[in-house]
């Protein structure tokens, strides 16, 4: 089947790291960068929209606006309160919110992580909470009204790549990190574990791990990003180092206030996909169909995957290969169906329809 080539746009200057499309206006997205790939220097958040009838030969996608930070972005996530404002995560530990109509500075700033914030993500069912993760091992949870974070989960012992709400659950949240694990934590009900990583004695004051409602070990390496099933309640898909993507079962939690002391430890792999030549750096289910999800390697390719084998006997679907440089980033539009944006450290965001 030939595609028509995708729509590009262009970021001289400024490696891409993540990719969020707004929740209020059709073909807005913006995009997280930073300088010398992160490494050091300076970060941008752009925002962008693509034009209506737009053409890869024409002027598809323009830049509405951008603003700078001293630091690298890691993430982005538009608010979802406010159609005009977003959160970022910087390298330099801080938690930035946005207003695109207005210029140069930040409406509000937060600066609690001692690292790295690598992910932040907005609660789409509680609209006025969001929640960041970070390379410090802790995931904070923030209200935009507030100064200061309203929880910390200390999540795990290493770095935390990515936090995410349950879409379906607005008090759960999962993460991934670098400890291999999927944990799975509900806000209602923080406490700490009793025990430390390994069944050792757990010293609350210098390693307080909190407990988590359901621990998925979910590879033998880092765990780079995961996902939450749109319309399967605890289906979460996993990805990272070992170039798998996999798709877990996670029914056996139990949630809620009186299961603190709750820790399981489990979940079922219902679906396991090879194909990555190198590690899988984002992985997203599609918002329109629950058998369809995307993943972005540092092979520089993009894929989509679908539960159900092809005539074939294939569950890839489709390659994006026109990047030259990592493909750090994907992800699905929420409006058009099919419609897919990635972004790479080759300064390009390409927006295709599978």
């Amino acid at each position: 089947m030939n595609r028509p080539p995708p729509l590009v746009l262009q970021t001289p200057g400024f490696a891409h790291y993540s990719l969020a499309w707004s929740p209020f206006h059709n073909g807005r997205f913006a995009v997280a960068s930073a300088a010398n790939y992160g490494l050091v220097g300076n970060g941008r958040v752009h925002v962008a929209s693509i034009a209506p009838g737009a053409t890869p030969n024409g002027q598809g996608i323009t830049i509405d606006k951008f603003f700078a930070t001293q630091d690298g972005l890691y993430d982005v996530a538009w608010s979802e309160v406010h159609e005009n404002q977003l959160v970022s995560a910087s390298g330099d530990g801080s938690l930035k919110l946005w207003d695109v109509m207005l210029n140069d500075f930040p409406i509000r700033a937060w600066q609690e992580h001692t690292r790295e914030v690598f992910s932040v993500d907005w609660n789409n069912i509680h609209k006025d909470l969001f929640v960041s993760s970070s390379w410090d091992g802790t995931v904070k949870l923030w209200s935009p009204e507030r100064p200061r974070s309203i929880t910390t989960l200390h999540a795990h012992t290493a770095c935390v790549y990515q936090a995410l709400f349950s879409p379906h659950e607005p008090d759960l949240v999962a993460t991934c990190s670098t400890d291999g694990t999927l944990k799975l934590f509900d806000l209602r009900a923080p406490a700490y574990a009793s025990q430390a990583p390994g069944g050792g004695p757990n010293n609350a004051f210098t390693t307080p791990v909190t407990a988590a409602a359901l621990t998925v070990p979910a590879s033998g390496t880092e765990v780079l990003s995961l996902d939450w099933n749109k319309y399967k309640p605890y289906n979460i898909v996993t990805a990272g180092v070992d170039k798998l993507i996999k798709v877990w079962d996670c029914r056996m939690v139990k949630v809620g206030p009186q299961e603190t002391a709750h820790q399981a430890v489990g979940g079922a792999c219902e679906a396991q996909f090879a194909g990555h030549e190198y590690a899988v750096r984002k992985v997203q289910w599609s918002p329109h169909r629950p058998d369809l999800l995307a993943s972005a390697s540092y092979d520089m390719t993009c894929r989509v995957w679908s539960m159900a084998p092809t005539m074939n006997g294939s569950n890839m679907l489709y390659i994006h290969d026109p990047h030259t440089e990592f493909v750090v980033g994907c992800a699905w539009s929420l409006y058009d169906e099919g419609v897919l944006a990635t972004c790479s450290w080759d300064r390009t965001v390409h927006v295709f329809h599978i």
